[in-house]
């Protein structure tokens, strides 16, 4: 009777010590209660960054969207485009301002005809110590307006490009930084997964060294730990190269190592696809750009029917020289009406030309109105179907642990097997990966969609605990 007591103790303190480990509850911080739907947001987020020397900053979204915007080449380089663009207006109304000119020269002159006529070679030094020129355009019958205005639309537009530009840059962000989220907690159920085969593999070690369970169960153990270090592994590798992605977004690849404060959550976005099609309307910067181009368009075809006109100016010289330095002087006032070259055939063609071009940037408006149409279409039925899956996503997860418990109970009392304990396990994480895949592609929808619009969706309302049907 003694032998079989203890035999009872033996087996009980090692499954005990396993149930106390390995009991799966869940964390009410990274998944739901079996009552909710979406996750609890309350998360109080830890920051370090190695190496620095100042305050540890939490690495959020604001964050990271203020290191892209100050540090991306790509916003930069449409910022430069806009100074140049300024520039190029400037030079344009330069031709209102007079223009000086300055020559100076010596010359030795040998009069050739004379020396045929008279027999004599007339030779002699002609100096010029300076001649100042001074030209001022008075009007050129519009000409220089309309060079201007097509020059300040094209500044309009590239500010418009750099608008566009930024949104880029801010969507890249978010989708980067939410994958990285997403990163992390593969990680965090690799890890977990680990842990738990790890324990799983020391109970059929334990029960093995005591004969109550074949050899068998401790190499199909063994082999689902190795399965689950490679997936961290590769875990790992998928965190580090979600880091660099993000890095290179934010224009910053050799930043020190640094950790994320955030977690995925959800946040509701209550807009209609009305509302988007009329935010976008005045928001996303490729439909002004559009716009733009049009009326540049237009102002190049006025200009084309400007290029027989003249141009009204005067002119002022003054001269010094002779055949000594100082000997000789004069000066000379005008006033000048001044045509250019006419060729009527050519004209004729350029203001076709300039028309075509016009219908030209009419049809492209049309068609880039057709195409943002489309596509905030199709992140708007994008994001409702991520926002839609949320749900059952989530019930798998339950649905998952459940099952996965069960498996458990019947390990623990001898009626179940190592084979159902795992793919019981790997349903469960498999499960986890899918729920936060959801959620990844939620966040990464709208921020499609907010791309799409040209404005950030913003919402007061906390994230959204929803009850089980």
């Amino acid at each position: 009777m003694l032998k079989y007591f203890l035999l009872i103790i033996l087996i009980t303190i090692p499954l005990q010590s396993f149930s106390y480990e390995n009991e799966n509850k869940i964390n009410p911080d990274e998944f739901p209660q079996s009552e909710d739907v979406l996750p609890n947001s309350k998360i109080k987020p830890e920051f370090v960054i190695s190496g620095s020397v100042e305050k540890n900053v939490d690495m959020t979204l604001n964050n990271c969207l203020k290191l892209a915007l100050g540090n991306n080449p790509q916003i930069n380089a449409a910022f430069q485009d806009i100074l140049a663009s300024d520039a190029r207006i400037k030079q344009i109304w330069s031709n209102y301002f007079p223009s000086i000119t300055w020559q100076t020269s010596a010359t030795r002159l040998r009069q050739l005809q004379l020396s045929d006529a008279f027999g004599e070679t007339l030779e002699f030094n002609y100096f010029l110590l300076g001649q100042v020129s001074l030209q001022q355009m008075l009007y050129d019958f519009g000409v220089t307006q309309n060079q201007a205005t097509i020059r300040r639309l094209d500044y309009e537009g590239y500010k418009k490009t750099f608008e566009a530009t930024v949104n880029d840059v801010i969507y890249q962000t978010k989708d980067a930084y939410f994958n990285l989220q997403y990163a992390y907690e593969y990680r965090r159920v690799a890890q977990d997964t680990v842990d738990k085969f790890q324990l799983f593999y020391n109970q059929a070690k334990a029960l093995y060294k005591m004969g109550m369970n074949p050899k068998v169960d401790v190499t199909i153990a063994e082999t689902n730990l190795s399965n689950a270090k490679l997936k961290l592994i590769q875990a790992e590798n998928a965190v580090n190269l979600a880091a660099a992605k993000l890095n290179n977004v934010m224009g910053l690849p050799y930043i020190q190592k640094y950790d994320i404060s955030e977690k995925l959550q959800y946040k509701p976005t209550n807009i209609t696809f009305t509302q988007a099609i009329d935010i976008a309307r005045d928001s996303r910067p490729e439909l002004k750009h559009a716009e733009i181009k049009v009326e540049g368009a237009h102002q190049t075809l006025n200009l084309t029917k400007k290029s027989f006109l003249p141009t009204i100016s005067v002119e002022g010289q003054y001269q010094r020289g002779g055949k000594h330095w100082t000997s000789n002087y004069g000066f000379n006032i005008g006033a000048y009406l001044t045509f250019p070259t006419i060729n009527g055939m050519l004209i004729r063609n350029e203001i076709k030309e300039a028309r075509y071009y016009y219908d030209r940037e009419l049809a492209n408006a049309r068609n880039t109105q057709n195409n943002i149409y489309l596509e905030i279409q199709n992140a708007y039925l994008t994001l409702d179907e991520k926002r839609n899956q949320l749900p059952y996503a989530i019930i798998q997860v339950k649905q998952a642990k459940e099952n996965y418990e069960l498996s458990f109970g019947r390990y623990k009392v001898g009626e179940g097997s190592p084979t159902e304990l795992k793919d019981a396990q790997n349903t469960y994480e498999q499960s986890q990966l899918t729920y936060y895949s959801a959620l990844y592609e939620y966040n990464s929808a709208k921020a499609n969609l907010e791309k799409s619009i040209g404005k950030n969706i913003c919402s007061d309302e906390p994230p959204v605990e929803l009850q089980k049907d």
